[in-house]
């Protein structure tokens, strides 16, 4: 497929998970610093909307059509939180480490289910700006909070979040401790890029050369 599609993210990590999963299938996919293009107000209460926003942008000041996604940690005890805010936690300049350490201090002297959590991913893609009918995929990964972090890969919450019985092993890992291949495999992003996938092979009637 020789389309080319703009990526509406400055995120880096997001940037290398989601071309990484996209390049074996042929898909031409490039950032939106390419064109300039500035971040987006993300000023919506969902990550869908969000991801409209950023999306609807990006293909405004390209003309292009465009991919983007918003992610973020849900913790059911705390609310929800991180939620929509999970980028800024800890402060509108935070920084994963600052995320995650105010993450630790909201779970202390937690335990149980009140450390469950789940990573949430709404995918969209719009052939334009006014798109009347965007693709929108979503994914949910689930897991725990762990006392400590865990692991060197990955980004913004992946050290803190535990994959209880990874393939069976019966010991808990964590996001950062996989591999990229195994992480796109199973994680939210990973889900909802498969799903929108599927759907564009859908709507256009297979993907041709």
């Amino acid at each position: 497929m020789n389309q080319k599609y703009v990526l509406a993210s400055g995120n880096q990590g997001k940037l290398r998970e989601i071309e990484g999963m996209l390049k074996p299938l042929g898909f031409l996919v490039r950032p939106q610093s390419d064109w300039d293009v500035p971040e987006a107000v993300e000023d919506a209460g969902t990550f869908v909307e969000n991801s409209l926003i950023k999306a609807r942008q990006a293909a405004e000041h390209t003309g292009l059509p465009s991919i983007a996604d918003d992610s973020g940690l849900v913790v059911p005890s705390l609310n929800g939180a991180p939620g929509i805010y999970s980028a800024r936690y800890a402060g509108d300049d935070a920084d994963d480490l600052a995320n995650m350490s105010r993450l630790l201090v909201e779970l202390k002297g937690k335990s149980g289910v009140d450390r469950h959590a789940y990573f949430y991913c709404a995918m969209v893609l719009v052939n334009s700006v006014d798109d009347p009918a965007p693709l929108i995929a979503t994914g949910r990964w689930y897991g725990r909070i762990l006392e400590a972090r865990q692991g060197k890969g990955g980004f913004g919450y992946d050290p803190l979040f535990g994959i209880p019985n990874h393939n069976g092993s019966g010991s808990s890992m964590s996001a950062a401790e996989l591999t990229s291949g195994e992480k796109g495999r199973i994680s939210h992003r990973g889900q909802a890029l498969k799903e929108l996938v599927r759907q564009l092979v859908e709507r256009d009637g297979g993907l041709t050369e």
